[in-house]
């Protein structure tokens, strides 16, 4: 893929992140496409196990905002760095809506073939964000 084209699919990607459309964002990786997320609980496989990421997430922060920074491309990787926020009226992992705000910076790391995603990797502060919306208590310094 050129650059171009890497800039196209992830600028169309923003735009159903600012839909939540999971089925929308799922269907930009590969069917065999692998995704690492705390919100997975590790590792999944597949377009239609990542698209139960999405929908699950979307489900528990039905206000979520992605602000994105700029795209870093080299070659067959990317990377997008974002600040995801949101309020958790949906209840998140199953457990009953908190009410509770949080935001936190998140890190995408990518690799594409053929115009899809083939492997994802999101690293951002998933004990933090659970501490942020009431689901875990930090214990005071």
């Amino acid at each position: 893929m050129t650059r171009e084209e890497i800039v196209t699919v992830f600028d169309r990607r923003r735009e159903a992140y600012a839909r939540l459309d999971a089925d929308g964002l799922a269907a930009y990786h590969a069917e065999g496409a692998v995704l690492e997320s705390p919100a997975a609980g590790g590792t999944v496989s597949g377009r239609d196990a990542i698209a139960t990421v999405y929908r699950g997430f979307f489900a528990g922060f039905p206000d979520l905002v992605m602000d994105w920074d700029d795209l870093m491309i080299d070659g067959d990787r990317v990377v997008q760095v974002a600040t995801a926020s949101g309020t958790d009226t949906g209840g998140f992992m199953g457990l009953p809506p908190t009410g509770k705000r949080f935001g936190f910076p998140v890190v995408f790391i990518f690799t594409v073939k053929d115009g899809l995603i083939t492997h994802e990797r999101r690293i951002y502060d998933f004990t933090g964000m659970l501490v942020q919306i009431g689901l875990l208590r930090a214990k005071p310094a």
